[in-house]
């Protein structure tokens, strides 16, 4: 599959880079093409100086958000918040009618308590309703990826031994999500349901900072036993 990460030259879209094009091809996106095809040629360069390297039958590249948009069979949204009316509007008229949008976005904000979810303090929207909400013609928006830690992502040869959970309205696009999912060595699918209750994946992930942070925990995840 084609797969395309805008704001994909951060440390989320390179794990889900390294990790997916054994398989896939991957595209990455970024406002500057030139720093996307960069970042790109790099996380190739990286993951042929390890094992998995013969193991490669997918591709990473480069190109600007807005033709990563036209490409994409699935596009993650890997963007801040506060982005998301922006970025959906460029690309609501260009991406395919099937193609699978994921947000893995968290509304978080930092005061002097910690970190909290912005929605619950600010009366905004969760990340993933504002995505569907701002994608009408996309009946393939799926939530997920909120609480994985993004160093043990990029750290290939290792195991995440976590759990991510998932929110959609599409059981389609839950099929092949959990198939993507299962190619991330320790990682599993949890389904928690509609769209709607995209809020009970995002809220968790300042709690896992809040408990990082206050009891020196390294990259903790979530996983339910």
């Amino acid at each position: 599959m084609k797969i395309g990460i805008i704001g994909g030259t951060g440390g989320m879209g390179e794990g889900f880079a390294l990790r997916w094009c054994i398989n896939h091809d991957i595209i990455l996106g970024s406002r500057d093409k030139q720093r996307a095809q960069s970042v790109a040629e790099n996380h190739m360069n990286a993951i042929k100086n390890t094992p998995l390297s013969e193991k490669i039958t997918g591709s990473i590249s480069g190109d600007d958000n807005l033709s990563v948009a036209k490409k994409s069979e699935i596009l993650i949204l890997s963007i801040p918040y506060e982005n998301i009316q922006s970025t959906c509007k460029d690309i609501e008229t260009v991406i395919n009618s099937d193609c699978i949008v994921v947000s893995p976005i968290v509304p978080m904000g930092k005061n002097q308590d910690g970190f909290y979810y912005i929605p619950f303090v600010e009366e905004n929207k969760s990340a993933g309703a504002l995505v569907g909400e701002n994608l009408p013609n996309s009946n393939k928006v799926v939530s997920a990826f909120h609480t994985i830690s993004e160093v043990k992502l990029k750290n290939i040869e290792s195991s995440l031994n976590a759990d991510t959970f998932i929110c959609t309205d599409n059981k389609e696009s839950l099929q092949t999500l959990n198939s993507l999912i299962s190619e991330i060595d320790g990682l599993r699918s949890v389904y928690l349901g509609p769209l709607s209750l995209s809020y009970q994946a995002e809220v968790m992930t300042p709690m896992i900072l809040n408990a990082s942070k206050q009891n020196k925990l390294k990259h903790p995840g979530i996983k339910l036993v």
